[in-house]
């Protein structure tokens, strides 16, 4: 084995990613209203732990501390989203003025470290006020989207460089089809729907964001990509399982997002299993409206079996093998060169793209009395992730940049604290922040824009 540098470009943009529901906290304060997660939370049984998004990181109240650690680590980039309820605290209506004005405290302390501000107009957190009138089952919440977006396209401007629209749509249809995401709602039918209904309002926010003509801005979509590979490429029943989940997921969003349709595979599937969503052949324009860069989240491969039991025996063969992550899951860094590969090769794609999240909750052990945290499993992981996507880049991809999951441990949605993603630890009951070696490490590569591997 000889060591190598693997050498990036002088703009690409080395960042953390993070979002409104997840850090924020002060769910109740300065006029916000609440959000579809914080009514789920508060139902027992809902989130692993028991807890609440109430409080978590407390960023609203630590913002300068926090962004001030992503600078000190060499962050280059800042990835955060709105929360919506905050500005709008019936959805609609009435502007939350204290809410706008903590956002421009935001981007006041980004501006002043020289960090990139790349945020996100809806990440999960629907007001409940408006899916009290239906949510993303009414029709008429691309309107009310729209509206949103729209103050803030006009409110922030060129201060906000990079704007997603939505963040992995895919999480709606959990909260509408399986139950385990907010709001709750456990029917394939409402989850068909929801996704048509988000994926309109993307394309509504990117109209709307046309019309607002900001000078050197840009925005596009987040969408992850975990593809589905079968487990015996040889096997007929193998490759049609994953060939269908491949469809049924991320595929869902790409065709109508890319090519301006469903495919006769997931509308059949859908006519079969009596969960077609209600929609107008207009529809599709709407959604397919271009944008200027595609946010890819990607985190791992998904294997599929016909056989369950096979499956099962696989992965604990994997694991005895050392090929798994404390998580269970598969430690495969390929997933993001091959999600590379099917967004140019399939589907054309010749807008910058960036990772927009990518990230691994594992076990920390502390050792010494220096109190450092050693986490070598995530920096091999993120490593893992570089290789493929300076590979990808070598090979002509246009990666514009790359944010872990995250700057510091949140609340994980339906895992609550139970999940650590961060290259900071964060104690919940004093919100002590404790590096651990994985932020030292990445922010060495953010500051020198390369790093070294084993070949």
């Amino acid at each position: 084995m000889h060591k190598e540098w693997l050498v990036f470009p002088p703009g690409f943009l080395f960042g953390t990613a993070t979002s409104a529901p997840q850090i924020e906290g002060a769910a109740y304060e300065d006029g916000r209203g609440a959000s579809i997660w914080d009514t789920f939370a508060a139902k027992p049984g809902r989130i692993k732990d028991g807890t609440t998004p109430s409080v978590t990181c407390d960023f609203y109240h630590r913002y300068k501390e926090d962004i001030r650690l992503a600078a000190e680590l060499g962050m280059k980039s800042f990835r955060f989203s709105f929360s919506w309820s905050r500005i709008l605290p019936e959805g609609t209506g009435q502007v939350n003025q204290k809410g706008i004005d903590f956002y421009h405290r935001v981007l006041d302390e980004l501006e002043k470290y020289g960090m990139v501000p790349n945020a996100t107009v809806y990440h999960w957190d629907l007001p409940q006020a408006l899916e009290e009138r239906g949510g993303w089952l009414n029709r008429d919440i691309v309107k009310w989207y729209g509206e949103y977006a729209s103050l803030l396209f006009r409110e922030y401007g060129k201060r906000i460089p990079l704007r997603a629209t939505v963040n992995e749509p895919i999480a709606t249809y959990v909260g509408y089809a399986q139950g385990i995401f907010a709001p709750g709602h456990r029917s394939e039918a409402m989850g068909r729907q929801a996704n048509h209904h988000v994926l309109m309002a993307h394309g509504e926010g990117v109209r709307r964001f046309r019309e607002e003509n900001i000078r050197d801005s840009r925005i596009g979509i987040v969408v992850d990509i975990w593809h589905h590979h079968p487990l015996r490429p040889d096997n007929e029943a193998d490759r049609k399982t994953a060939d269908l989940n491949n469809e049924k997921t991320y595929r869902s969003y790409l065709n109508p997002l890319l090519k301006g349709e469903y495919t006769k595979c997931l509308l059949d599937w859908m006519e079969k299993e009596n969960c077609m969503p209600k929609m107008q052949a207009e529809d599709f324009a709407l959604i397919s409206t271009p944008i200027d860069f595609f946010g890819l989240n990607c985190y791992n491969r998904v294997v599929d079996c016909a056989d369950e039991e096979l499956l099962k025996q696989r992965q604990e063969e994997e694991k005895k093998g050392g090929n798994f992550q404390d998580s269970g899951r598969e430690f495969y860094p390929k997933a993001v060169y091959d999600a590379i590969h099917i967004l140019r090769e399939e589907y054309g794609l010749r807008v910058p793209v960036y990772i927009t999240e990518n990230g691994t909750a594992v076990e920390d052990e502390k050792t010494g009395q220096e109190g450092r945290i050693h986490d070598r499993k995530r920096i091999e992981y993120i490593k893992g992730f570089l290789y493929w996507i300076h590979k990808a880049m070598e090979e002509g991809a246009d990666i514009r940049g790359y944010y872990v999951w995250s700057l510091m441990d949140n609340w994980e949605w339906n895992g609550g604290f139970t999940a650590r993603y961060g290259l900071t630890e964060v104690d919940f009951t004093t919100q002590t922040r404790t590096v651990r070696d994985s932020g030292k490490w990445y922010g060495k590569v953010a500051q020198r824009h390369w790093m070294e591997i084993e070949v």
